[in-house]
């Protein structure tokens, strides 16, 4: 992770559209470098290659669901964050998410207000994380 700024997101969703969607909805004024993968597989292999400063990732994914996704990013580097989006979120959902370390869970489609409060969530935990 870089000096408390976010510079690199990653984008895991099996939808091209919903991927398009939720980087609509970041602001355009900050000027954030993006990667995508489609599913959890290929969301470890680009993590691992990149290593994001913050990562949305889907829940309901093929391959490798959204939540198995989380828990191997976790072994990768236990200080990730990682937001988790769901178009169905149930308070069980949104407990296992944060137990596995997920710093959010948002609701899809996302709004610029729910991903702009996720963002300012990673923006203070990478502030918090600063030696």
């Amino acid at each position: 992770m870089n000096n408390g700024a976010i510079g690199k997101i990653l984008l895991v969703d099996d939808s091209q559209v919903s991927r398009q969607i939720l980087k609509s909805c970041i602001s355009k004024s900050e000027q954030y470098e993006f990667h995508e993968a489609a599913d959890g597989v290929a969301a470890l292999e680009v993590f691992r290659r990149v290593r994001p400063d913050l990562t949305f990732l889907d829940i309901n994914m093929p391959n490798m669901n959204g939540m198995a996704c989380l828990g191997e990013i976790r072994k990768i580097d236990d200080r990730a964050l990682v937001v988790m989006c769901s178009s169905e979120i149930q308070a069980e959902t949104a407990k296992d998410a944060a137990a596995l370390g997920a710093l959010a869970v948002v609701r899809k489609p996302p709004t610029r207000e729910s991903i702009g409060d996720a963002l300012e969530k990673a923006m203070q935990a990478l502030r918090a994380a600063r030696p």
